[in-house]
């Protein structure tokens, strides 16, 4: 039997669709109890590939024939031969194009409302690493807010829909994952804005993000809330887009809140994020949408592969919204913590300018799950 190939683009499909799926996925226990490809139907096996290079004759009767099987690695090689091993088995089999390398790279733009001038409002998401970035369009022209690295997808995104990318922002000096602003502002020639707050020690020019800013992007506006809490870092800032949607960065999730420790001032930073919380976002309309920099989980998907919620929901029923005691909030936000994203301290100084990884290194350097909530 052939053994047929499975693009990345084809297992996001599958997990927004809520489709079933058995992966056979033979990395390390290690690196698969760290990360996997997630899905709310999806059925997983671990076997680590040296135990396969004498056959798969051990695991045939776990391989299920009544679903699609995929076989996954870290870069695709050994997921073939072991798909190899299985087809002549008679298993119907499939293996992962570019193993978790690529998927920890597709994105996936979703459409996620129309602007009131004519605009439209894109959410592109990385659905293996569970980072959410942003297209703002409107009469021809675009701005990009928090871009992973993968700077192609938006600028040909950009192209197909007639825009040009007059502005790049991002919210916050993201420790989790390589930006891609910078990058798409040099090629563009589009203005590149950061919070100043995080922006003390980056080495190239951009131009500052300050509360009550606002940014025209063809006949849409973009009001800048510059909400000095740590989603990560001390300059974290909001945008608010339209009047509708409201781009909360790092700072709130659908299911979660952002982490303060990735600069080691979690004690120091605590009280700025619920004051942002609790007060200023309290401030704003409960009618926003909320679109954050990031997910958690995958039940956060909402149908259509969109991870959005309106902010008076969040309100109702997010935990971190909820706690009365300013003590038991201090405890949440300062000890249920999870492990600090792989490399974030190069990750940090790549996103300031200082140090330049070739594209190799900047992959290894994200290689894992983003870390960037409360649990």
């Amino acid at each position: 039997m052939a053994v047929t190939m499975m693009t990345t683009k084809e297992v996001t499909k599958k997990v927004f669709d809520k489709e079933p799926l058995f992966i056979l996925d033979v990395r390390n226990e290690s690196d698969f109890q760290d990360w996997k490809i997630e899905g709310a139907n999806f059925k997983y096996l671990n076997v680590p590939y040296f135990e396969l290079l004498d056959g798969v004759e051990d695991i045939l009767d776990t391989i299920p024939a009544d679903q699609e099987v995929l076989v996954v690695c870290a870069k695709e090689g050994s997921s073939i031969m072991v798909a190899e091993m299985l087809a002549e088995a008679g298993v119907t089999v499939s293996y992962l194009q570019g193993g978790m390398k690529a998927w920890s790279e597709h994105l996936e733009p979703v459409k996620v409302g129309d602007l009131k001038n004519g605009g439209e409002m894109y959410q592109f998401v990385r659905v293996g690493k569970g980072c959410l970035s942003y297209m703002v369009i409107s009469n021809g022209e675009a701005a990009i807010i928090d871009s992973t690295r993968m700077t192609d997808v938006y600028l040909e995104f950009a192209k197909a829909k007639g825009a040009t990318i007059t502005h790049v922002f991002d919210t916050h000096l993201h420790a989790d994952h390589i930006s891609g602003g910078r990058v798409i502002a040099e090629k563009t020639n589009a203005t590149y804005w950061l919070p100043p707050k995080d922006a003390t020690e980056v080495v190239f020019e951009y131009q500052p993000l300050n509360d009550g800013n606002e940014v025209a992007i063809g006949n849409t506006a973009i009001n800048i809330h510059a909400l000095y809490s740590p989603g990560h870092t001390i300059g974290s800032t909001s945008f608010v887009v339209d009047e509708q949607f409201l781009l909360s960065g790092d700072i709130l999730f659908i299911d979660s809140i952002g982490r303060p420790d990735l600069a080691g001032l979690a004690e120091d930073w605590v009280d700025d994020l619920r004051v942002s919380l609790y007060t200023r976002y309290k401030e704003l309309s409960h009618d926003l949408i909320v679109l954050p920099a990031h997910f958690m989980i995958i039940e956060e998907l909402n149908e259509d592969g969109s991870v959005s919620e309106k902010l008076g929901t969040l309100y109702a029923n997010n935990h971190g919204l909820n706690i009365a005691d300013e003590n038991e909030f201090r405890k949440l936000v300062t000890e249920n913590l999870p492990p600090q994203p792989n490399a974030y301290q190069e990750i940090r100084q790549t996103n300031m300018g200082k140090i330049n990884p070739d594209e190799e290194k900047q992959r290894e350097m994200e290689i894992g799950p983003n870390r960037c909530a409360v649990r």
